[in-house]
């Protein structure tokens, strides 16, 4: 998790969406150039936009605007109360039209989607998205496999059903306790990790839990659209990745002809954990696939 809740010349703005107001840091391109191309980065599960914050001055330094989202339902983004409003093929539907407004308005995008939202993103390229490339990051081919994590959700939903989003939350809060604890966890970042998830739509967490225990594989159906269209992929992982296991996201990047990395000393959040060598493969890589 990010010790800075907002990094230094980050605006805090709200994009337009389906489902309403999505918010969102934005890091405007050291470059100033016209059009420059953006890198738009989506959360995980409980995540949101503040888990990006050690990447965004980099990546503006790079050359990119960096916009790093809730998303919708999560945190300070709108969104219904429709359960099935959040699984990854209707987010999706979301995320494409986001892309097609931001390629029109500016340059290419580069989509990025961690963990949940890397099922968002691969739906948003399923749904036509118009992106330049894409990058999954500590995601996986279907549903979530067997573990600590699946667990956490299998307890979790209903508690939330039967007792509400707080209690919910006091629960996630005793799981967490049973995993290596973080070290040095700031105040601050302990009241935003308590505040986005209570702030959180129910439905979309809700919503959220049952494709992380439903989704099919669709590798096969994204490889053609990236084939067929030519958009380049790149997966990637922490070494320690405690979600998927590193052999199925690697078996995921062969089926799809895409590069694949493994980001040493980081678990499931390589953005937060090692944003240093994260950043070493994602900026190469994209500057890589906008000269292609």
């Amino acid at each position: 998790m990010p010790s800075q809740l907002t990094p230094n010349g980050a605006d805090r703005v709200d994009l337009h969406g389906r489902y309403g107001p999505i918010a969102a840091l934005r890091r405007r391109a050291v470059n100033t150039a016209e059009p420059r191309p953006t890198a738009l980065l989506m959360p995980g599960y409980t995540g949101s936009k503040e888990d990006f914050a050690p990447l965004l001055d980099a990546i503006a330094a790079g050359g990119f605007d960096a916009i790093a989202i809730d998303l919708p339902g999560q945190y300070e983004s709108a969104g219904p109360d429709d359960e099935a409003a959040y699984l990854p093929s209707a987010l999706g539907g979301v995320i494409a039209e986001l892309v097609g407004k931001l390629t029109t308005e500016g340059g290419p995008v580069v989509l990025l989607g961690h963990s949940y939202g890397g099922l968002v993103a691969r739906a948003a390229v399923l749904s036509g998205a118009p992106v330049a490339g894409l990058t999954l990051m500590c995601s996986g081919p279907s549903e979530l496999p067997e573990g600590l994590r699946r667990q956490v959700l299998d307890i979790g939903e209903p508690t939330m059903r039967k007792q509400g989003i707080e209690a919910a939350y006091k629960l996630r809060e005793q799981l967490d306790a049973m995993t290596p604890p973080r070290p040095g966890e700031p105040p601050a970042l302990r009241a935003l990790l308590r505040e986005r998830f209570v702030r959180s739509r129910p439905a979309a967490l809700l919503g959220k839990a049952r494709a992380l225990r439903t989704e099919p594989d669709l590798v096969s159906s994204l490889a053609r659209v990236l084939h067929t269209s030519g958009i380049p992929c790149l997966v990637c992982c922490g070494e320690f990745d405690d979600a998927w296991p590193v052999s199925t996201q690697r078996d995921m990047a062969d089926r799809l002809d895409a590069d694949f990395a493994v980001i040493r000393a980081a678990r499931h959040s390589p953005n937060t954990e090692n944003p240093e060598d994260l950043l070493a493969t994602l900026l190469p890589t994209w500057r890589s696939w906008l000269t292609a």
